[in-house]
């Protein structure tokens, strides 16, 4: 077990510098001893190796209080560049950030067969369409995250994802000794509820539930700021808890599973048959009929609703979240959701929980699972160079 010594301490005090400037830039060396507590020539030291590392730049000067103006310093979100990929049960989405989580590029591409070796070929595809995208870089690609829908355990195998038909499939090490990155395999409703606490959301919400609503099911759960994982990693597959004691049989060998009344193929199962001779019943489909007042499609939405707020409410029953966030392809029907949503909540929740938290619908939307993982592959990367953003 590793003591404060000197080089612990070195490296605590470097991630407090970098984490300053990233927080506040542009931001002088002095500002950075007042608001840290460190003394200047510490700062001054640690200052030089962030310059050194690429990760901290000079820009002009600021103003001054009488004395020398003091050169500005600000953080080098362009040092690096990561990827994220949101695998789909029928597509694979794909984004490329800086070092602070903004969009580059994106690419979302249609996934014709869950086959294994058809869906390693297309997630490979986009990672090297995203790589040839990027822009030079200090320090290049730093990482690859994939959030994928099933169960994923604490050493990132593939244990069961059930709407792909996979059974304990190693991606994490195929793409590691493809790419030579580090490579960062996470459930994609946990991936999700990531992105919603970095980037969306879930910033400054210490307990809430990002559900992610799309051909499945899932949660990412944060208690007290942390990801809560479970005791093997498989925590948050919420999809699958009983709704319908005597319902249909779900993939994953349960009966009356919540996702299947509450997801795309729900909607798409009850509105079928509006669009007769058509290929593919997709959500930009429903939106459309939605938007044109077709009462159908109006009347799937709101029982798709009351079965997702039966679901929340559970959710709400037992976690007490500040917070509970809709995403994925749902975010964007939240003008049809949320009012059947709410009035579940006022049919079956106590005041006292009614009261107690807030719905919100996702602003990163599809987004999201694809941004959590990027920014997993962030973290990592600032693990790996020995500075800890806290």
């Amino acid at each position: 077990m590793r003591t404060g010594d000197q080089t612990l301490v070195k490296q605590i005090n470097k991630s407090i510098v970098l984490t300053t400037v990233q927080q506040k830039s542009p931001i002088s060396r002095a500002q950075i001893s007042k608001d840290t507590g460190l003394n200047k020539a510490t700062v001054s030291s640690l200052v030089a190796d962030l310059l050194e590392g690429r990760l901290v730049e000079e820009m002009g000067t600021g103003l001054s209080n009488g004395g020398r103006k003091p050169t500005m310093l600000f953080f080098n979100n362009k040092a690096g560049y990561a990827i994220g990929i949101d695998l789909g049960v029928n597509y694979v989405l794909g984004i490329l950030t800086d070092l602070q989580g903004a969009i580059v590029a994106k690419i979302n591409e249609p996934l014709l067969s869950i086959d294994e070796g058809a869906v390693f070929n297309k997630v490979e595809e986009v990672i090297e369409d995203l790589t040839d995208q990027a822009p030079k870089s200090a320090y290049g690609i730093v990482g690859i995250g994939v959030g994928v829908p099933g169960l994923i355990d604490n050493e990132g195998t593939i244990l069961f994802a059930p709407n792909l038909d996979w059974k304990n499939v190693h991606l994490k090490q195929h793409l590691e000794r493809k790419y030579e990155l580090p490579v960062f395999i996470e459930n994609e409703a946990k991936a999700g509820s990531h992105g919603e606490k970095r980037y969306g959301a879930g910033q400054g919400v210490s307990n809430f539930i990002y559900v992610s609503i799309g051909i499945g099911v899932g949660a990412g759960i944060f208690i007290n700021d942390q990801l809560y994982k479970g005791g093997s990693g498989i925590s948050g597959e919420v999809g699958h808890f009983t709704i319908e004691p005597n319902g249909r049989k779900c993939r994953c060998g349960n009966k009356g599973c919540w996702e299947l009344y509450s997801s795309e193929g729900a909607m798409v199962e009850k509105t079928a048959h509006l669009f007769s001779g058509q290929e593919e019943v997709t959500i930009d489909c429903l939106i459309a009929k939605a938007k044109e007042r077709n009462l159908e499609v109006l009347n799937a939405f709101d029982q798709v609703g009351e079965y997702i707020g039966i679901g929340l409410t559970n959710l709400i029953n037992i976690f007490n979240p500040e917070k509970i966030i809709v995403g994925n392809r749902f975010a964007e029907l939240e003008q049809w959701l949320r009012n059947p949503i709410e009035r579940v909540f006022q049919q079956r929740l106590h005041e006292e929980f009614r009261d107690s938290f807030t719905l919100s619908f996702s602003e990163n939307s599809i987004y999201s699972c694809a941004l959590g993982s990027a920014a997993f592959s962030i973290e990592t990367f600032f693990s790996t160079s020995r500075v800890t953003v806290v």
